[in-house]
């Protein structure tokens, strides 16, 4: 069989044998929904890192490529032009079972997802292939070949085969266990062999193990209990984990005359550790990218350190070299160490990025590697204070740098809530999009790339509109060229008001208030509740000192009194009117200043504000 394909209600099924050249996944979209997106990417979700190639329009990224797939994946150059996004994988393995999912995005949205299940099995025994040949002299050898067949046919029948299982273990782990538990009785004399891309991990014989039978990568490594066929677990553990040991791993065993008894396929998934995030501002003068591992034989290893798939700085046998004119540097003495981490000094821009950073053995089998994402930053953040009122405010971004034709403008509040509030690509003229709360309320300027002004100005302000704004630049494949907060802190107007009182005091609180039946208002006190009205109930929380009236509140007036005044009242009394939602309609703050003197007891109420949303 060289490749079956099948449609099913829950997606395509492809069957290839191990051992092909290669399979095609197939997905095809219509062209035009292709050509509206931005990506077209293949994930494996049962893995840790599920990335398993990303198409642009611009070419293949594999900046987020897990690294199992590396040089084994393409897709049609064409393919988001024509809709044709069918995968190439070379070189297909037991371990690459499972389900494929192909996906377009645009702008960071899913639009389409295909589903593709890929089943690679082993091959059938040889034998099973010439048997049709060897039919025709039964006719002539029809006693003597009778025996064998049916001997032949006991073999097989006594043999088992186990089910796949899939292990997932990521480079930082000391061990990890090959599950094989079985259930036959099995003769004292069988041989276990577990072998690996076709060498031999482990081999048990005689009622015992055989080191010197074993591939030198795995020497040392592995373990088997001290008497798997009592236990009926012929289990085998790896130590030391590497990248190279990713695969199908299968364990055989055979009686004395070399018969299989029992079989099984177990597939090893080697992830690398999540990846790391680093964050710097250009103009510093150097920052670090860890990766600190167990190294064995360091004097024997090279570490490479790429940058969007360009050699970066490279170490090997004790030698170092900088390929970006000596901005970068690893100590040796580190690396004896088992630090690998990498210095990068006199940041500029264009360093943002994926930087992988992989180690080999003497003989080029992939030990370790690691990713670690850099963002530099050019813009410090800054802080606009504006008074509640003002028709407009100006979060000022202009920058001095040169940036391609081809850009997005993303402005986000970022804190206390995620929302989008503009976002400006150069190729469209209108925004593409922003949250239903700023619609009509934001504008950049004219020629903005051109002008080199960024800056945002937010309209008709609101309380509410106080937070922390990021705005992102990022070229045409998503990568981030620029970045800069601004906190906006609206205030409400000051007013104040002064009086005499004996006994008690208004914080006055008039707005208008629909269903007033439905609504709940809430006083609080340096974050303590004072009072609480709800569906025509008062609450104090003062011990009656204080007071709304209901027919006040169906007319509007949600003011509160306090009685028997005392110093300690003194502070930020605010007010919010939620409706039976628990949405915040309005809201009001007072500062209020209570003072003794030897005749009179003043006050004085300082109006902070009121919002309405």
């Amino acid at each position: 069989m060289g490749m079956r394909v099948s449609q099913h209600a829950s997606g395509v099924e492809v069957e290839v044998y191990e051992g092909v050249e290669s399979v095609l996944l197939p997905c095809e979209i219509s062209a035009d929904v292709s050509r509206s997106s931005t990506a077209a990417v293949w994930s494996h979700k049962e893995l840790i890192v599920p990335t398993v190639h990303v198409r642009l329009h611009s070419g293949d990224e594999f900046e987020r490529q897990n690294n199992r797939y590396t040089d084994r994946t393409s897709m049609r150059a064409d393919a988001l032009q024509t809709g044709d996004l069918s995968l190439t994988l070379r070189n297909p393995t037991v371990s690459d079972s499972g389900t494929y999912t192909c996906t377009t995005r645009r702008f960071g949205q899913d639009q389409t997802k295909i589903h593709v299940q890929l089943k690679v099995t082993e091959p059938p025994p040889a034998w099973t292939k010439v048997l049709p040949g060897v039919l025709v002299p039964v006719v002539l050898l029809a006693a003597g070949f009778g025996v064998f067949m049916y001997y032949r046919y006991k073999i097989m029948k006594s043999r088992k085969d186990y089910p796949l299982e899939i292990v997932e273990v990521t480079q930082e782990e000391k061990s990890v266990l090959l599950p094989f538990k079985f259930t036959e009785d099995l003769p004292q004399d069988v041989r276990v062999e577990w072998k690996h891309r076709n060498k031999k991990v482990h081999e048990y014989q005689s009622n015992q193990n055989q080191p010197l039978l074993q591939d030198q990568d795995h020497r040392d490594r592995t373990e088997m209990n001290e008497d798997p066929l009592r236990a009926k677990d012929l289990s085998l553990t790896l130590k030391d984990p590497q990248l190279s040991d990713h695969g199908g791993y299968t364990c055989t065993v055979y009686n004395k005359g070399g018969d299989i008894l029992l079989h099984k396929v177990v597939s090893l998934n080697m992830t690398v550790p999540e990846v790391q995030m680093v964050e710097t501002v250009k103009g510093v003068q150097s920052v670090v990218l860890p990766f600190k591992a167990e190294v064995r034989n360091p004097e024997d290893v090279t570490v490479e350190w790429k940058h969007k798939d360009k050699k970066v700085h490279e170490y090997q046998r004790g030698r170092n070299q900088s390929h970006i004119q000596g901005r970068s540097e690893m100590k040796t003495e580190q690396i004896n160490t088992g630090d690998l981490s990498l210095t990068l000094k006199d940041l500029q821009l264009t360093d943002s990025g994926v930087y992988t950073c992989t180690v080999c053995n003497k003989d080029g089998h992939m030990l370790l590697q690691k990713v670690v994402t850099l963002s530099v930053r050019d813009y410090q953040a800054g802080v606009v204070e504006v008074t509640q009122g003002q028709k407009s405010v100006l979060m000022p971004f202009k920058i001095t740098d040169e940036l391609p034709p081809e850009v997005k403008v993303q402005w986000r509040l970022t804190h206390p809530e995620d929302k989008m509030v503009l976002l400006y690509d150069s190729s469209q003229k209108q925004p593409l999009s922003q949250d239903q709360v700023y619609g009509g309320r934001t504008e950049m300027p004219d020629n903005a790339l051109k002008n080199k002004d960024l800056s945002l100005t937010l309209k008709d302000l609101q309380l509410t509109d106080s937070g922390v704004y990021t705005c992102t630049v990022c070229n045409k494949d998503g990568l981030m060229l620029l970045q800069k907060s601004v906190t906006l802190s609206v205030r409400v107007p000051e007013e104040q008001v002064k009086g005499k009182v004996k006994e008690s005091v208004v914080l006055p609180f008039k707005a208008e208030v629909s269903n007033p039946e439905d609504v709940t208002v809430e006083w609080k006190h340096k974050d303590k509740k004072v009072h609480e009205y709800q569906r025509g109930r008062n609450q104090s929380h003062i011990q009656g000192r204080s007071e709304m009236k209901k027919e006040q509140i169906n007319t509007g007036d949600l003011s509160l009194t306090l009685k028997d005044l005392q110093p300690t009242d003194s502070g930020v009394y605010t007010c919010t009117v939620c409706n039976k939602d628990e949405d915040i309609l309005l809201q009001k703050v007072f500062s209020l200043r209570v003072k003794e003197s030897l005749r009179d007891r003043f006050f004085m109420v300082q109006q902070e504000g009121s919002t309405g949303q």
